[in-house]
């Protein structure tokens, strides 16, 4: 399970309706509701500046939080709704449901890479490209993985590791079909600029060929 689920920390709304709405927004707050778990609806605030760090960290609507009101046990919750101010941007109103350890959720998992040491592309002085670090997955609410392993080991220049060839914890998958890279063994750069340079060499050198064939084809 994931060693870290971030904290999101509201207070508990002493009425409901658009005039209290307006009185927590008023106080630097930002109005919303805890539904579902077979409990009833709460009516939280949350604070402005701590939600909208949270909305530009990213991926807010990803990402499993507990949420920690004073007088209520902690829950898991993930956020189904923001509502903004159709001028300013800025959040007026958020819905977060609660989660059964049993439901299923998509998120984004972090992926580790190691067996550098193993690796003869990097002993060569290939350069591990990371083209994805974090993986989106459907996991259980209860069950989510710290991380997902990706091993480095026996790959060579030019090599690809895609979401297929790496195990993923049990009970998770991923939300995209297709099979992506999730990251390669790419040539050192000074190899890439001596390919460049002959590349450009033998172009240079056709260039130069054509013409004098064409001048003897002439004379003759």
């Amino acid at each position: 399970m994931a060693g870290e689920i971030p904290d999101l920390h509201a207070q508990e709304r002493t009425g409901t309706g658009k005039g209290a709405a307006r009185a927590a927004r008023r106080e630097g707050m930002v109005p919303g509701i805890v539904f579902g778990g077979d409990v009833d609806p709460l009516p939280i605030n949350i604070p402005f500046n701590e939600l909208l760090k949270k909305l530009k960290a990213g991926r807010f609507k990803s990402t499993l939080f507990n949420l920690k009101v004073d007088g209520h046990d902690d829950v898991r919750v993930i956020c189904r709704d923001v509502q903004r101010d159709v001028v300013k941007d800025l959040p007026t109103h958020l819905d977060l449901m609660r989660l059964r350890r049993t439901t299923k959720i998509n998120l984004f998992i972090t992926v580790d890479f190691v067996g550098e040491d193993d690796c003869p592309g990097i002993r060569k002085g290939g350069v591990l490209t990371v083209v994805r670090n974090e993986i989106e997955l459907m996991v259980t609410a209860g069950d989510i993985p710290e991380s997902v392993t990706v091993s480095l080991e026996g790959l060579n220049v030019g090599d690809n590791v895609t979401i297929s060839q790496i195990e993923l914890p049990d009970g998770a998958k991923p939300t995209i079909d297709r099979d992506f890279v999730i990251c390669n063994i790419s040539a050192p750069s000074a190899l890439k600029s001596d390919e460049s340079a002959e590349d450009e060499d033998g172009e240079a050198t056709e260039a130069t060929e054509a013409p004098a064939e064409e001048e003897a084809a002439a004379e003759e």
